[in-house]
């Protein structure tokens, strides 16, 4: 069944939240370290109140009512990118629907949403590096380019 990629609603949320959870235990298994706190019930809870006031954009890929994927993008403003531009939170493709396109057909709706907002380019951080080398090499197949650094954080 072919892939179609749709905007997520508010009541999407509970999925949404279920992917998000999917990712980091994913990434924190690969890298063995608890590098993310985790509530269901909160992630879903933000999720529906950034969807409804339209600060967050979910695309979901669907196969048929089977959600396969999603791609979260959301506004940022810097004076190097010239203006306004997007990040690329997550990105989560199903374990078992990878390597068949998924992935592709979200960064390229991504974009697609990116251009219509009037952003000047998409910016993604990837998951830390040797272990995430695969997600580094699909990003570049989709013409994004290393700009240097790495992503630091302080928590609050």
């Amino acid at each position: 069944m072919p892939i179609h990629i749709a905007t997520a609603q508010s009541v999407n949320a509970p999925i949404i939240a279920k992917l998000v959870g999917d990712l980091l235990q994913e990434i924190m298994t690969t890298i063995n370290t608890p590098a993310f706190g985790f509530s269901l019930g909160e992630t879903e809870a933000r999720a529906r109140t950034w969807l409804e006031d339209g600060s967050y954009t979910v695309l979901l890929a669907r196969d048929g009512e089977r959600v396969a994927g999603f791609i979260a993008l959301s506004e940022c403003r810097a004076l190097y990118a010239e203006g306004r531009f997007g990040i690329i939170p997550e990105l989560y493709v199903c374990p078992d629907r990878r390597s068949q396109g998924v992935g592709r057909l979200l960064v390229m709706e991504a974009t697609r949403v990116a251009r219509s907002n009037g952003w000047a380019r998409l910016e993604v951080t990837t998951p830390p590096l040797p272990q995430f080398d695969r997600t580094l090499a699909f990003y570049e197949r989709q013409g994004f380019s290393l700009s240097g650094g790495r992503k630091m954080k302080l928590s609050l």
